[in-house]
């Protein structure tokens, strides 16, 4: 049994760690950046937005991880010969002063840096998403706007412990957002139109552990004309009180329970392009993957390392809505990804 939190409560108690571990599909517990305790160059803080539709897809991040500032922007294209670009400049020691809001509810996500700026505004039912950056393919420059509307009411929320005092991960997923706007690479204009273009949110904050690996998968689009995503995944932290597994169907959450990511293997190692599969210890989510493009990135340090594998493709398989029904899959895109952090 999973424990759902139903009420509004303050994340963090006085020693800085959870109030009440578990899930919930609404914003529900409040988060106070002053009642971090378990240190502030541990706190890692993000929004991060992946839109896209059959043809191309951007992802946006603003990171604040403290003693490291990361942010990203990404174009993929997932034509007969897909390829993506990723610029990732870094910040030292930001310590915070990025201002990432408090809540994902409201306010204003800014950075500007050497040759580009990023802006993600939420307010009035709505995400506008700005972004620019010189230089970023063949020394043409990329502009980005977007808006995000028809955000469901449910989304997946989650509190997670980590085995040490004042440290925890807070994070919302919110799927089955829909797209309209433009990107402008040069002389190359991408339209996203709501009507095939859908977003994410990735929102998170939190004291992290030092060395971790996650598993994470998303996708949003439309099953049988009707609104369908989930968001999957594990790796890190005490999770015996919830999972971060759930279902989206027609602006409902549906929640699961275990899911497992079986990427094949070649000479021992991860052989990300190869198709996936992926099980559920209640039956409720099983899928095939078929991998289209990998946006990966590895930066070794050795104190500070990311490896990462975001693995762009389409999910087929049945999903179990938690009456019972069967929602039936079929080439619907979307991404799984392994990363490890050394951070």
């Amino acid at each position: 049994m999973q424990h759902e939190i139903t009420d509004i409560i303050p994340l963090l108690d006085e020693n800085g760690n959870l109030t009440q571990a578990g899930f919930a599909k609404r914003l529900l517990p409040i988060y106070d950046r002053t009642k971090v305790k378990g240190g502030f160059a541990r706190l890692k803080e993000w929004d991060y937005y992946y839109v896209g539709n059959w043809e191309f897809g951007i992802a946006l991040t603003i990171a604040d991880n403290s003693y490291m500032g990361l942010d990203s922007i990404s174009f993929l294209s997932f034509g007969d010969e897909p390829w993506e670009i990723t610029k990732s400049p870094m910040r030292i020691f930001p310590m915070g002063k990025t201002g990432l809001p408090e809540t994902s509810e409201s306010g204003i996500s800014k950075i500007n840096g050497k040759g580009y700026s990023m802006t993600f505004t939420v307010a009035g039912g709505k995400r506008v998403l700005e972004a620019h950056m010189e230089d970023f393919k063949d020394g043409q420059p990329i502009d980005i706007h977007v808006t995000l509307t028809r955000e469901p009411k449910e989304s997946m929320v989650i509190c997670t412990p980590f085995e040490k005092e004042g440290h925890f991960y807070y994070n919302q997923k919110i799927n089955c957002m829909r797209a309209e706007g433009t990107v402008t690479i040069g002389n190359e204009k991408y339209t996203f139109s709501p009507a095939d273009s859908f977003g994410v949110l990735d929102w998170g904050r939190g004291v992290w552990t030092y060395h971790n690996t996650w598993y994470w998968g998303s996708a949003s689009g439309l099953v049988d004309g009707v609104d369908f995503g989930f968001n999957i995944g594990y790796g890190f932290g005490d999770t015996s009180a919830a999972s971060e597994n759930m279902l989206f169907h027609n602006g409902k959450a549906h929640k699961l329970s275990q899911v497992t990511f079986h990427i094949p293997q070649k000479e021992g190692k991860d052989d990300f392009l190869a198709p996936w599969t992926f099980t559920s210890d209640d039956g409720r989510f099983e899928m095939d993957f078929r991998p289209i493009l990998n946006r990966a990135s590895n930066t070794d340090f050795k104190v500070l390392k990311s490896d990462q594998n975001q693995v762009f493709g389409l999910f087929s398989g049945t999903a179990t809505l938690d009456d019972g029904t069967v929602v039936q899959v079929k080439d619907l895109l979307g991404f799984a990804e392994k990363v490890e952090n050394k951070w």
